[in-house]
């Protein structure tokens, strides 16, 4: 899953041959003044969002400022968010884009797209997000500030001299402000029936407690300490942090773990919150803002059992080849990921051994991407672990993007809670997925696409980017990174079944009435997952309705553009062309992919 994703269209598309050709953009005055107009909406927004200006490595200069502080999560805050986006909208709409060449109503059409579909889910009286973007629950095992504020300082925040030394003791401070205010609007939330099913809050109460830990012990004081005296700094930091962390950031997590035990004891084991009247129209609005279609949840649980049908098929065949011909698919996968010759041992040496094995499968299809692409990032990547403290209730496995000036790298981490949910066989293909070919290719050729404005570089789609991802997955096997390997290839097709699954669960949970033990029990059954992977999974979907929809309905988009594209143009096809078409105009909704792709066709046809 790529990273964060609540960041900074009309229907008319436009998307141009220049797009695919590689050629220049062709700046007329009216794109000189939209690009102006972007250029005021994202400083906007970077200064409402100091956490995304840290990760982007934009916390300089002119923002410099903004090392120190967090966004404001406060019921004013909020609002003052909410009512930011409706006047970017508004200034956009206000644009004439008549005039503008294709390449920028490409990006006219897709920002104004962003703040739409923002719009939308604004308009209901509550308020959450995760990592990966808009949520019902302001605090679960994937949301609220206490799950990724520890991770982020450790991880993003710049510490090379005493200024930046001191821009971390004041976030500190501020992380004792976002906790309260994130219990404040789960108070808000509850009083609304937006409160998130009982396994979801045992899980962060789980995580809750790991965070408040002695101050020696927790990784926002350590970190602190540690790289301080890497720098020669003074011994008073970690002082100071210890004393904040005592007396502001524990009383904090104290409070908010009352709050969520006290939510908890009210809340219901259902797969969203029943409660809620306008349920349905939250689903809708959630699943167009990650799968950017307007499929209804039927035309999606249709097609998910289609494709779980014709996967399943396609994998038998390859099981029966290893001689695995016993059961269903599902029970000969449930046998095969409990073997134990293909699992690392559940312990430190095990698991470090398994991220080694990762980081060799990123290093060993970097070589062959040139053969399928014209550009490669330049950005450096590797594979990680999820920190312990945060893997009870994270997800599998995610992408985070390398900051702009390549100064950190780009990051893929799996959650090895338990080395057993993730056999040998099944990590090369999500490596693959979460790292190159995958985000963190199109996310780095993003960042470095000079064509487009930062506006649009840092802006994502769930649909257009999972779906991508899983195309990676798909195309890692198309250039033989399975040779020699069947047992690899079947891990490959076991996650397209997995993700062809999701359609059918998350439909089914959210518009269909099933809890969430069915939607276990259906992962297990149709592929052999794990049971407690298949329980993380399903967790995960129950904090952003709509998201895990957003993979497999990409991927058959990319994958229809592709064979669009072969049908049309015979032998003028060319794959690397083709991944510049759909690459160079960044991340956008899906229909416009397809108008690009329709765009780059006829341009190559001509």
């Amino acid at each position: 899953m790529a990273a964060t994703r609540r960041e900074f269209l009309s229907s008319t598309v436009l998307a141009g041959a220049a797009l695919a050709g590689g050629q220049s953009r062709a700046f007329a005055a009216p794109a000189d003044d939209l690009n102006a107009l972007f250029d005021r909406l994202f400083q906007e927004s970077l200064r409402e969002s100091p956490e995304a200006a840290t990760r982007l490595g934009l916390d300089t200069g002119a923002n410099a400022d903004l090392a120190g502080r967090l966004s404001d999560y406060s019921a004013a805050g909020v609002a003052r968010s909410k009512a930011l986006n409706e006047d970017q909208l508004r200034r956009l709409l206000a644009f004439n884009p008549a005039a503008l060449g294709e390449a920028d109503r490409v990006n006219y059409d897709t920002v104004v797209y962003t703040k739409q579909s923002q719009a939308r889910l604004d308009a209901f009286n509550f308020s959450g997000a995760s990592g990966s973007g808009p949520s019902p629950y302001v605090i679960s095992q994937l949301s609220g500030v206490y799950q990724t504020f520890p991770d982020f300082m450790d991880t993003k925040h710049r510490l090379e001299n005493a200024a930046d030394a001191d821009a971390y003791l004041a976030r500190l401070e501020g992380f004792a402000v976002q906790l309260d205010d994130n219990t404040a609007q789960l108070g808000h939330d509850s009083a609304l029936g937006v409160i998130p099913p009982d396994f979801l809050l045992d899980l962060a109460l789980t995580q809750l407690d790991k965070t408040r830990v002695p101050a020696e012990q927790n990784v926002m004081v350590t970190s602190l300490a540690r790289r301080a005296k890497e720098k020669g700094l003074s011994d008073s930091y970690a002082a100071g942090a210890a004393r904040i962390y005592g007396d502001k950031i524990v009383p904090a997590l104290t409070r908010q773990i009352s709050a969520v035990a006290a939510a908890r004891r009210g809340a219901r084991h259902e797969s969203r919150p029943a409660a809620l009247r306008d349920w349905p129209a939250y689903y809708a609005a959630s699943l167009h803002y990650y799968t950017t279609t307007n499929m209804t949840p039927q035309q999606i649980h249709q097609l998910g059992l289609d494709q779980v049908a014709a996967i399943s098929a396609r994998l038998d065949g390859l099981l029966a080849a290893q001689s695995l011909t016993r059961g269903t698919v599902g029970e000969r996968m449930t046998a095969l990921n409990a073997d134990a010759r293909y699992q690392y041992p559940n312990t430190d040496a095990g698991k470090a051994e398994a991220i080694a094995y990762c980081n060799n499968r990123l290093e060993a299809v970097r070589p062959r991407l040139p053969e399928v692409f014209k550009r490669l990032p330049t950005y450096r990547f590797e594979v990680r672990r999820v920190p312990p403290a945060t893997e009870a209730g994270a997800a599998s496995a995610f992408s985070q993007a390398p900051s702009l000036d390549g100064s950190r790298p780009g990051l893929v981490y799996f959650n090895l809670h338990d080395s057993a949910e993730w056999p040998k066989f099944a990590l090369a293909t999500t490596v693959f997925h979460e790292g190159l070919p995958g985000h963190q290719l199109e996310g780095g050729l993003a960042l470095t696409n000079s064509s487009l404005p930062l506006i649009r570089k840092v802006s994502g789609f769930s649909g257009y980017a999972e779906g991508w991802g899983l195309y990676a997955e798909q195309l890692a096997d198309e250039i033989g990174m399975y040779q020699g390997d069947p047992l690899g290839q079947i891990g490959y097709l076991n996650f397209q079944l997995f993700r062809a699954a999701r359609l059918v669960v998350d439909t089914g949970m959210f518009a269909m009435g099933w809890g969430r033990e069915q939607a276990i029990a259906y992962f297990v059954a149709t592929q052999g997952a794990a049971p407690g992977f298949a329980a993380r999974e399903v967790e995960r979907y129950c904090v952003l309705p709509g998201q895990a929809c957003s993979y497999k309905l990409g991927h058959t988009i990319w994958v229809r553009a592709r064979d669009r594209a072969k049908a049309a143009l015979g032998a003028r096809y060319d794959i690397k062309d083709f991944h510049e078409a759909g690459l160079n105009c960044g991340r956008v909704p899906l229909d416009i992919l397809d108008a690009v792709i329709d765009r780059y066709i006829k341009a190559r046809a001509a």
